[in-house]
């Protein structure tokens, strides 16, 4: 057999992992028909067509799944070695890849990773933003943030950020055409701003107080996918939405939107950054941890 050159294998996990040439160009910073013509030459070496490609999609054959699921760990095992280099160095180097949603990109993760950056500047961060729940290993990220009931029991986690609490907001018009809720069961009968999941399911808004717990599948004209259009929508009088306490504090400052059900509104203990069980966490990581942990990124309310 033609011996393979260890950069086309590698060529050939990051478009497995992305399902795409073009997702996966953008990872390696190649162009996809760079990537396509090593692919071709890869698959003539090996005599295996490695992967089924149609205009919209990617996918592996039984030949390359068996290929990925052996190469994979090989690699994982080599980025390991690699990393224990930074045992004997000053300062960790290398790249972090974090996936997180987008809100939790803006309120928690952005202005740490500023810093974090600034205080260890061989570390470069690559951040995607999804709102859908992604497989963190599968599509090579050390990490990932979100809520903790949303992790997967295998995962590791760490607390990462300040404890949040939900707000139910509305315009100063909408209550005055519609009321104000005093219990959260009224909001049934009231325009409120439904949010849809990724996977499709809708939101039921959960409230608390003095242990009776109470989720209501709120009804109204609009339903949307994304929290800061829901937070346009609910300055421009369209509903009520349920939205991230620290979203909207400035416009409760302002005087555009309105909280009620307060007292129903508990604490929740917020984000998680979780990450794989391996046998050595990448230095990489383990310096982003420490430092959110002394950075003042605690459970405060």
């Amino acid at each position: 057999m033609a011996t393979i050159d260890p950069a086309d294998l590698g060529v050939f996990l990051a478009i497995a992992r992305q399902g795409s040439f073009r997702r996966a160009a953008a990872e390696l910073g190649v162009t996809p028909s760079a990537l396509s013509h090593s692919m071709r030459l890869l698959e003539e070496r090996l005599g295996v067509r490695l992967f089924n490609r149609t205009t919209r999609s990617v996918a592996l054959t039984e030949a390359g799944g068996r290929l990925f699921g052996r190469v994979n760990p090989a690699f994982r095992d080599i980025h390991d070695a690699i990393d224990e280099l930074n045992l004997f160095r000053d300062r960790p180097f290398g790249t972090l890849r974090l996936n997180a949603p987008r809100l939790c990109a803006r309120l928690v993760l952005m202005p740490l990773l500023t810093r974090f950056m600034a205080a260890y500047p061989d570390i470069r961060v690559e951040l995607a933003v999804s709102d859908a729940l992604v497989d963190i290993v599968a599509d090579g990220f050390d990490a990932g943030i979100r809520f903790g009931e949303n992790i997967a029991a295998d995962m590791l986690t760490v607390p990462i950020g300040p404890r949040h609490a939900f707000a139910v907001v509305g315009s100063p018009g909408y209550f005055a055409r519609h009321g104000t809720p005093q219990d959260p069961r009224e909001l049934r009968d009231k325009p409120c701003i439904r949010f849809r999941f990724p996977g499709g399911g809708l939101y039921a808004w959960e409230f608390e107080r003095g242990g009776e717990e109470v989720a209501v599948e709120v009804d109204g004209p609009l339903t949307l996918s994304e929290q800061d259009l829901m937070l346009e929508a609910a300055l421009d009088g369209a509903g009520m939405a349920y939205l991230f306490e620290a979203q909207v504090r400035p416009h409760l400052a302002s005087g555009t939107l309105v909280r009620v059900l307060e007292d129903w509104c508990p604490h929740y203990p917020g984000f998680y950054l979780y990450y794989p069980s391996r046998r050595q966490m990448p230095a990489t990581l383990r310096s982003f941890i420490d430092y959110s942990r002394g950075a003042g990124s605690s459970r405060q309310d």
